[in-house]
């Protein structure tokens, strides 16, 4: 098992900056790529960045050259910095980190980001 634990979301103006963090402990070998997701009210959850454990990266169109994910194998803790935040960027974001050999995803809590206008 792997527990995740987010941290650093909250209010924000548009332009503005927050960083998230997140916590792993428990079975980390089992995982072979960790990311952020989000979700909206009233929509579905999506992938925001995602790193692997060669630290290869994607990003979702939307957040390209404003978000950057990062992570700290030593501290087992990954992070994604985000920069000029926009009222569309309001969500829940979810931390994940994927199960090796496709089995799935471990999930955190979510931390709330809300971006006001």
């Amino acid at each position: 098992q792997v527990q995740l634990v987010e941290s650093g979301g909250g209010l924000v103006q548009t332009g503005g900056s927050l960083r998230l963090s997140c916590q792993a402990s428990g079975t980390i070998f089992s995982v072979n790529a960790m990311g952020w997701h989000r979700q909206a009210p009233g929509k579905e959850r999506e992938l925001v960045a995602r790193i692997t454990d060669g630290g290869v990266i994607n990003y979702a169109e939307f957040v390209k050259g404003r978000f950057t994910i990062s992570r700290d194998k030593d501290k087992d803790t990954m992070y994604l910095q985000m920069n000029s935040l926009e009222p569309e960027d309001t969500a829940v974001y979810y931390c994940a980190a994927e199960k090796i050999y496709g089995l799935g995803y471990y999930w955190g809590q979510g931390t709330q980001v809300t971006v006001s206008s």
